[in-house]
C-alpha cells in the first residue's frame, strides 16, 4: 500500500470500506508511518472500538455510516487541518525530546567537570562554555567530548 500511495504522489488518502479489518488498519498504521499523509476513512460500522483503532492507526478522519458526496469535500478539508495540526505536535514534541536530551548529556559533563575540578554547577557551566567556544563547537558537542574523554580515561578534566 505504501508503494502505490508513494508512487501516486496523492496529497489525501480516501477509503470506503465496509468493516475496516485488522490488516487493513495495519496497513494504515504502515503507512501513517512510511508516507505520512491525511487519510479520510469512509465506513459502514461505527462501533467506538473500531473508530479508536482507526484513530490510532493514523486516520486523520473517520466518517461513519458510508459515503455521502455532499459530505466528501468538507470532511478531506477537516482531515487535512487535523493532518497538519497533528504533524506540527509531532514535530514539536520530537524537538522537545532532543532538547531534553541534550540537557541530560549537558548536565552529565557538568557533573563530572564539577567532580573533577571541584567546582560548582555555574562553574562548570562556565567551563564548559569556554571549552566549546574555544573549539568552536556547540555545547552539546563539547560536552559529548567530556563524556567521551571519560569513558576513555585518556584525559583529565
Amino acid at each position: 500500500m505504501t508503494t502505490r500511495v508513494r508512487e501516486s504522489g496523492a496529497d489525501v488518502i480516501v477509503c470506503g470500506i465496509d468493516d475496516p479489518s485488522r490488516d487493513a488498519l495495519d496497513s494504515m498504521r504502515a503507512l501513517a508511518r512510511d508516507e505520512p499523509r491525511p487519510v479520510v476513512l469512509f465506513a459502514e460500522r461505527s462501533a467506538p472500538e473500531q473508530i479508536k483503532a482507526a484513530i490510532e492507526a493514523g486516520v486523520a478522519a473517520y466518517v461513519a455510516e458510508g459515503l455521502d458526496p455532499a459530505r466528501v469535500r468538507p470532511v478531506i478539508e477537516v482531515a487535512i487541518q487535523q493532518f497538519r495540526a497533528y504533524q506540527a505536535l509531532r514535530g514539536v514534541l520530537a524537538r522537545t525530546q532532543a532538547e531534553l536530551e541534550e540537557r541530560k548529556v549537558i548536565e552529565r559533563a557538568k557533573g563530572l567537570l564539577m567532580q573533577a575540578r571541584g567546582l560548582d554547577e555555574d562553574q562548570a557551566h562556565q567551563a564548559l562554555r569556554r571549552t566549546a567556544m574555544d573549539h568552536g563547537q556547540r555545547l552539546m558537542d563539547a560536552a559529548k567530548h567530556i563524556l567521551a574523554q571519560k569513558m576513555n580515561r585518556k584525559t583529565k578534566f
